[in-house]
């Protein structure tokens, strides 16, 4: 994905942005109420007095206003709530819900909408039919309100509930690991060695990597006849000592600053182009469950159960050699699936080891990756086995610990694949 699509897409998910646009539209409409009066081909009959819309509109801006601060605090509420019991990486994606973004908007929306109106009635800006037309554009207003509270209240019962965050969280996971299993290179080629000659490329801001323009990286290449070599991928921490980038070929300071550009470094990761992220929010809230604060272990299953899902969204074959005739000579690396499942499974392994409900679960997990990607079976395998062994090693009770490898032994038997 080039740059500004990624950088335009970012936007348009800002609360901000939604509010302003509809803020933005409800000006329009409150002034157009007036200003068309005289472009149109026929007048009204009717006469509405100037206090009728007027104390519409008192009435709609108070009580929009309080709606509005309530729903703010409503979805700060919802935040907090996610931080302390999920995880705070899941808070982005509740800030992005579409949902509560534009019940927030209407309500603004609405409250901006009443007190231009009332200026525009005060000033007298508004003739007898002026005024008609601002209580028929009132009345949809009205309508429009009451559509999005009714969705906003049947939206707030389970916004911000575990339930609620699991499910986004996942969402999130499978659309990157859905777009890495397209594209795991980002548009460029498999990562090959290094010559020993190669150039560093260093930044200056340390960081996330959230983002990275292959296609922007491929242009440059191509028009100056090098060949580039990322070596850090989206949600890699970056620091003025480590490499960006090794260049076979000449660089000057324009060059490397141009090809720095593609580069997005962040304070914080983002679930767009690094899989692994969501994978470590979905093992981050299965963690935290298994607290022995909180000891939630149905929470550390549904989870267990929503990583399958994820994880399912890999292509069963994973070959390392493309078509590269048409790719441009920029090659990256990408994540393994060993590096996946680690992110995924280690912290529930590690806080999950006592409770045989979980531990099987897992191996349950473990057994249907391990028949759904073949590619990865060494991997998942070895995972499996460890989970075996932390088993006997830390379940005290013999008869959790008999379950858990009767289990074990239903689903993996003597195989050695």
């Amino acid at each position: 994905m080039k740059k500004w699509s990624w950088i335009l897409r970012r936007i348009v998910r800002k609360i901000w942005f939604r509010a302003a646009v509809i803020s933005l539209l409800s000006v329009v409409l409150a002034i157009l109420s007036g200003a068309i009066v005289p472009y149109l081909p026929y007048s009204f009959g009717a006469d509405l007095g100037q206090d009728a819309v007027g104390t519409i509109l008192q009435i709609m801006a108070s009580s929009m206003l309080a709606v509005t601060t309530f729903s703010l605090t409503a979805m700060v509420s919802a935040y907090s709530s996610a931080t302390q019991l999920a995880t705070p990486r899941a808070t982005q994606l509740l800030i992005n819900d579409p949902t509560s973004q534009s019940a927030l908007s209407t309500f603004l929306g609405a409250f901006v909408f009443s007190i231009v109106g009332i200026i525009g009635l005060q000033t007298h800006a508004y003739g007898s039919e002026g005024r008609i037309i601002l209580f028929g554009a009132t009345v949809l207003i009205v309508v429009w309100v009451v559509v999005t509270l009714l969705r906003w209240i049947a939206h707030i019962t389970a916004f911000g509930r575990m339930s609620d965050v699991i499910d986004r969280v996942e969402n999130a996971a499978a659309d990157a690991m859905t777009d890495f299993a397209a594209t795991p290179y980002l548009g460029g080629r498999p990562a090959i060695a290094v010559p020993a000659g190669a150039q560093s490329i260093r930044g200056e801001t340390t960081g996330y990597v959230t983002h990275v323009d292959v296609a922007a990286l491929g242009a440059i290449a191509t028009q100056r006849g090098i060949v580039i070599h990322v070596v850090v991928l989206p949600g890699a921490m970056v620091h003025p000592h480590r490499d960006l980038m090794r260049i076979e070929g000449t660089v000057d300071d324009a060059l490397r600053t141009l090809m720095l550009r593609a580069f997005t470094i962040e304070r914080h990761r983002s679930f767009d182009q690094d899989p692994r992220l969501g994978l470590i929010a979905l093992s981050e809230i299965a963690s935290r469950a298994l607290s022995p604060a909180t000891n939630d272990p149905g929470t550390a299953i549904e989870v267990l159960n929503a990583l399958l899902r994820v994880l399912l969204n890999l292509p069963v074959d994973q070959p390392d050699a493309v078509q590269i005739d048409d790719l441009p000579p920029v090659y990256l690396t990408r994540p393994t699936v060993e590096e996946m499942l680690t992110d995924a499974f280690r912290p529930i392994l590690r806080e999950g080891s006592q409770e045989a409900e979980v531990t099987i679960r897992l191996t349950i997990t473990l057994a249907a990756l391990h028949a759904a990607l073949p590619a990865a079976r060494r991997d998942i395998r070895a995972l499996a086995d460890h989970c075996l062994e932390r088993a006997r090693r830390m379940m005290d009770d013999a008869d959790d610990l008999a379950a858990f490898e009767a289990a074990h032994r239903g689903h993996w038997g003597d195989r050695a694949d």
